[in-house]
């Protein structure tokens, strides 16, 4: 008589079989994929494989998108650029254009910029020039968000038309500027007249002492609305229930703003004050429409010397040298701005 098996036995000799199916799974995993391969069974009991057709196809979508994108850059912006460099190191007269002969310099054009007396003039004009823009457009902006976070009847009719200013052509921003300015026929010495604030007219725009800020209070009034509307947006993102807590625990208008919205609004306000570098640092157009540059270099920056030194003077290298010095200006500033952002982000 056989000895009746226990459970443990059971239970072992049941593992084994199950193991032993187990390892004979991937055999037949691959003879069933044979017998695919070859025909002798059925393609719908399988999914089937990945169509190498599909795959280029989705490859070449994508390359749709990123061509146009870098084409675009490197035309009008990479070829400009390029262009610009080689040309600083060229004695590129106006016979260039004919005969294309534009013999390399090294670096005469960078030596005879820098050497020149108006270098130190136009450089300091535009460091006072883009500080005060830069400060004046941010300190109002943020004013101007602050107030109207709090909502009001036909707050958002104000919010559209304060937009005007960022909206008009520079042009006509500058135009429109200098009617205010005039000296004799400008409103804003009217108005100041009139209020006992001063006793002659002002000559905003033919004096070396008042040029600058009058070029300064017009760049401002462009560059508000942009600092507004992103200002605005960061402050619309802040959770009002953190106010409210704050306003719980006693603290102040200025205490709120201090410790909650500036701290939370300092991501936002690296984007803006990077933006408005970029855009005051090139300013050309106001200033043109406004002084021409001048009076006595008074409002000369780096931005119309390149203009006037190519197509004024017709020194093109030279033009294309102070070009280039402006931007290594700007990307200094970006890179010590960045640098300190990321410093204090990696503080905390």
């Amino acid at each position: 008589m056989t000895p009746r098996r226990g459970p443990v036995v059971r239970i072992f000799a049941g593992s084994r079989r199950l193991a032993s199916r187990l390892a004979a799974l991937p055999n037949r995993a691959s003879t069933a994929k044979y017998k695919l391969r070859s025909g002798a069974l059925p393609a719908g009991r399988h999914a089937p494989l990945a169509d190498p057709r599909t795959s280029k196809r989705q490859t070449l979508a994508r390359l749709g998108f990123y061509v146009p994108a870098v084409l675009y850059l490197a035309v009008f912006f990479g070829y400009p650029l390029a262009a610009n460099v080689v040309m600083s190191f060229q004695d590129y007269t106006v016979t260039s254009f004919y005969d294309g002969g534009a013999p390399f310099n090294g670096l005469a054009n960078y030596a005879a910029v820098l050497g020149d007396e108006l270098f130190s003039t136009t450089l300091w004009n535009t460091v006072v020039f883009t500080v005060a823009s830069l400060a004046f457009q941010f300190a109002i902006g943020l004013g101007l968000a602050l107030f109207f976070r709090r909502h009001f009847p036909l707050s958002g009719v104000l919010r559209a038309l304060l937009l005007l200013p960022w909206l008009l052509p520079l042009l006509v921003s500058g135009t429109v500027f200098r009617w205010l300015l005039d000296q004799d026929y400008g409103v804003v010495n009217h108005l100041l007249l009139n209020l006992g604030l001063i006793d002659d007219p002002v000559p905003w725009l033919v004096s070396p002492d008042h040029a600058m800020a009058a070029v300064v209070i017009a760049n401002v009034w462009i560059g508000i609305p942009f600092n507004m509307v992103i200002l605005y947006g960061g402050l619309t993102s802040i959770s009002p229930q953190l106010y409210e807590a704050a306003a719980l625990d006693g603290a102040g208008a200025w205490q709120r703003f201090r410790h909650l919205t500036w701290p939370l609004l300092r991501p936002v306000t690296s984007v803006v004050l990077m933006l408005g570098l970029v855009y005051t640092i090139k300013a050309f157009d106001v200033v043109m429409v406004l002084t021409q540059a001048g009076p006595a270099d008074a409002t000369q920056l780096l931005s119309t010397w390149s203009y006037q030194l190519s197509f004024t003077q017709l020194h093109f290298g030279q033009g294309a040298a102070v070009g280039n010095v402006l931007i290594v200006i700007a990307m200094l500033f970006a890179l010590v701005y960045l640098r300190a952002v990321r410093r204090e982000q990696a503080g905390r």
